[in-house]
């Protein structure tokens, strides 16, 4: 790869709070309302599921926050630009420790490759030695394995960069959870779904500081895995009743009944569709903003997402969480319609606690 990349032609957190070990013994009385769900009967372990508490816990002593509100936080895109401020540097150093010292991604060439790939990362790649030309001694038919190759140093080279001061935080988003928190208002931080993998996330998160991220909820794919929506969600821990069970198998029919047709109609338009694929990216998703809700004791339609990308945008309004967008240079002239706000930013002119407190959007 060194000899064939050596010219171009040109150029944790903690377990869920108390609330989710509050009352009842999952099986209960025939006057319940809430879904029957039976604890596992595994030898190891004989826990037993308790509804969770369904609206945000009481502020401190004293503490102004308006009943029934929790705000969670994404990362990339809201905590830190990822976009500009780490991806891109993150390729250039891959492509120096490639020794392909032709390329170097400056931010309008990166800006345009974003634009056109709509940020498939591998589509960019394409584009931009299509552009410059491919290195010379690459056959063909290995450009896809030369690309992954690429994206891996690229990876390695993001991984140091997030846990560097180089790669800082948006201006005013500490502030942000500060008031949030000394307005009494619970603060989640959702580590799990960044498109780089957790371990990048967290080591964003860790800028904002041990004291501050000690009161705050950070949750990750563990966190999600522990949280009772996981536990129904990914089967850990619970028997499902019958009726849970045919409502699965219901729903893989269903789906794979809609798949099916999708592949007729697209192979008539001579097009390629995976509606489980999509499916799954967005269940993701709002599993994560499900456990969000629950880590911090709320119900989801009292919480706020402060979103940096359409499809958490797309998942919040299908549980019915209410969501406002940060834009990031990857975002800057999207639109988001189901957001309840689009901001430019963290501030007095932009997102503020006391805006979201008195439900004034812009």
């Amino acid at each position: 790869m060194a000899a064939a990349a050596a010219r171009c032609l040109l150029l944790r957190a903690s377990p869920p709070s108390e609330a989710a070990k509050a009352t009842a013994s999952v099986g209960a009385s025939s006057s319940a309302t809430s879904l029957p769900v039976r604890a596992a009967a595994s030898p190891s372990s004989a826990r037993r599921l308790r509804p969770m508490r369904l609206r945000c816990s009481s502020p401190p002593s004293g503490g102004p926050a308006e009943p029934g509100l929790a705000v969670l936080l994404e990362v990339e895109g809201v905590l830190a630009d990822v976009y500009r401020f780490g991806y891109r540097q993150a390729f250039n150093v891959a492509f120096q420790s490639l020794g392909l010292d032709c390329a170097n991604w400056t931010e309008p060439i990166y800006a345009d490759l974003v634009r056109k790939s709509s940020g498939d990362e591998e589509r960019m790649l394409v584009l931009f030695f299509d552009r410059i030309g491919w290195p010379t001694s690459l056959p063909t038919s290995e450009k896809g394995s030369f690309t992954k190759s690429v994206l891996r140093e690229k990876l390695k080279a993001l991984e140091k960069l997030s846990a560097s001061d180089d790669l800082p935080l948006r201006p005013g988003v500490e502030k942000f959870i500060d008031d949030a928190l000394s307005e009494g208002v619970p603060v989640a931080i959702l580590a799990t779904y960044g498109r780089n993998g957790e371990k990048i996330s967290r080591s964003i998160v860790e800028k904002l500081g041990p004291e501050r991220t000690s009161k705050i909820k950070i949750v990750g794919k563990d966190e999600v895995e522990k949280s009772l929506y996981g536990q129904l969600v990914f089967g850990e821990g619970v028997a499902s009743s019958l009726d849970e069970q045919l409502t699965k198998e219901v729903q893989k029919a269903a789906a794979a009944e809609k798949q099916r047709i999708a592949e007729e109609v697209a192979s008539l338009l001579k097009l390629s569709v995976d509606i489980n694929t999509a499916s799954k990216s967005s269940e993701k998703i709002i599993a994560t903003l499900r456990a969000g809700a629950e880590y911090v004791g709320c119900d989801v339609q009292n919480c706020i997402l402060v979103a940096g990308s359409q499809p958490s945008v797309i998942a919040a309004e299908r549980i019915g969480m209410s969501c406002i967008v940060v834009r990031s240079s990857l975002t800057a002239r999207a639109e988001f319609h189901s957001a309840k706000a689009v901001m430019d930013g963290f501030g007095d002119t932009d997102l503020t606690v006391s805006k979201l407190l008195s439900k004034r959007w812009s």
